[in-house]
């Protein structure tokens, strides 16, 4: 990343090749770049977006430990409550945090 981006002023990471090296107009814009890269890599994905990709990196971040404070500083959240959301991502930790039933308790199959 930092031998590919041009040279500016400007603070964003991602900002248009051609000159003048400004940042990119919208999410629209970076959607459309998103979407073409996967493309041309072979990727099939029903949906492939800059979701998708904060979604997956949040995951990972998640996975290797890293705090929820930092993880939502990292995608710009503006209410660290933001970052809540990709608990649910990191499924095995989840498992470790459930508590065995009862000794002679009954499972509720409509659950």
């Amino acid at each position: 990343m930092l031998d590919e981006r041009p040279v500016s002023d400007e603070e964003e990471m991602f900002l248009r090749l051609k000159a003048p090296h400004v940042t990119l107009a919208d999410h629209a814009a970076i959607y459309v770049i998103v979407n073409q890269v996967f493309r041309a890599s072979g990727v099939e994905a029903v949906k492939v977006g800059t979701r998708s990709l904060r979604y997956n990196a949040a995951s990972k971040l998640l996975r290797a430990g890293t705090a929820l404070p930092a993880i939502s500083a990292i995608l710009g959240h503006a209410h660290s409550d933001s970052t809540n959301v990709y608990l649910s991502a990191d499924t095995e930790r989840l498992r470790s945090c459930v508590l065995p039933l009862p000794e002679g308790a009954q499972r509720d199959e409509h659950v």
